[in-house]
């Protein structure tokens, strides 16, 4: 009996730890936590002291301070500050912990795909150093896969491309095993910084990094001609010719066009991961069809532009962004049916 309370009131913990979002599932509670990958900074005399992480660091930075910077511990889904992801991880792993703590918890991480064991071991001792009893670490993709409800367990070949803010995940699975699982460093941010260079060359203006998300997020598209979103926007920079502040309109037609090239690289990654597929594995695929998951995966008609391109069928799954945490969260369930989709740390 005392097995069955403990097992319900669980503080295990998922976590998918995004280049732009983190989301914590705690067994039992579901997802709690869903916040910016953020933490407000503060340096004084070149030490460094932690303000705030997520969303309140995000909130503490709309009347920034003199010496206070926004930091962004992941890079392209791997630890790229050690320190504030670590201070990060801590402060939503305290706040995601149940009334019972009174257990150390699991913790199981998604990281990329093809994470180098460097950046793998950097993940697991920065969960190891909260306090976590075991870590265990999975490759994004097949967490997403899981969390898709994807028929990962049965005989033939299933896809999905799960494209996140710093990197977008491919994985293959079939009977239950891992056939291929590989990764490129395109995904959202990438898609952001294609509209800064579109809109530096098209117009000789220099905006920022959020403001080009905004107007991804406002106007984005694939396909101008199909996306019936907004129209038109205004968005506003800095003039590189006179040095002052500018004003110009973009339209959606603009940010398809920025988005070509980095859509582009997600489909011939796509077409690489196709070609080396075994032909029985192909033909699964071609039939079922690749699967979207992740934020980056909610571009208006990338799902349209991708079949285009690279001539299998794309399937955006409903609430993309939770896919990778739920099937995190799944594993954590029924680890012992599981452990072999495991990274080894």
């Amino acid at each position: 009996m005392f097995d069955g309370v403990a097992k319900a009131f669980s503080d295990d913990i998922a976590i998918d730890l995004g280049t732009a979002n983190t989301l914590v599932h705690v067994m039992g509670r579901g997802i709690i936590i869903d916040e910016p990958s953020t933490v407000a900074v503060r340096t004084r005399n070149a030490a460094r002291e932690i303000l705030a992480v997520g969303r309140k660091a995000k909130a503490l930075m709309a009347e920034p301070a003199k010496g206070v910077e926004l930091v962004h511990p992941l890079r392209e889904g791997v630890i790229a500050d050690f320190v504030a992801a670590e201070e990060m991880l801590r402060q939503l792993i305290r706040r995601a912990k149940t009334m019972l703590g009174f257990r150390r918890p699991r913790i199981l991480i998604c990281v990329p795909a093809q994470a180098t064991p460097v950046e793998r071991r950097a993940v697991y001792e920065t969960a190891k150093s909260l306090g976590a009893r075991k870590v265990y670490l999975i490759a994004e993709p097949v967490a997403a896969s899981l969390g898709a409800g994807l028929p990962v367990g049965e005989p033939g070949g299933a896809m999905v491309l799960d494209i996140g803010g710093g990197s977008s995940d491919i994985a293959v699975l079939s009977a239950g095993e891992i056939i291929s699982a590989r990764t490129l460093r395109i995904a959202g941010n990438a898609m952001d910084a294609a509209i800064v260079r579109y809109v530096r060359r098209q117009h000789q203006l220099h905006i920022s990094d959020a403001n080009a998300e905004r107007m991804k997020v406002q106007l984005g598209t694939a396909i101008a001609k199909s996306s019936g979103r907004v129209a038109e926007a205004h968005i506003r920079g800095r003039d590189l010719q006179q040095g002052t502040a500018k004003t110009v309109v973009l339209g959606a037609r603009d940010i398809a066009e920025a988005l070509a090239e980095p859509i582009e690289a997600l489909a011939d990654f796509v077409q690489r991961a196709l070609e080396d597929l075994m032909p029985e594995t192909l033909r699964d695929i071609r039939q079922r069809g690749i699967h979207l998951t992740g934020g980056g995966a909610m571009l208006d008609k990338l799902d349209v532009a991708l079949t285009r391109q690279v001539g299998v069928p794309f399937h955006l799954q409903p609430n993309p962004m939770h896919c990778v945490v739920k099937g995190s969260a799944a594993v954590l369930a029924g680890l012992d049916s599981y452990k072999h989709l495991l990274m080894k740390n």
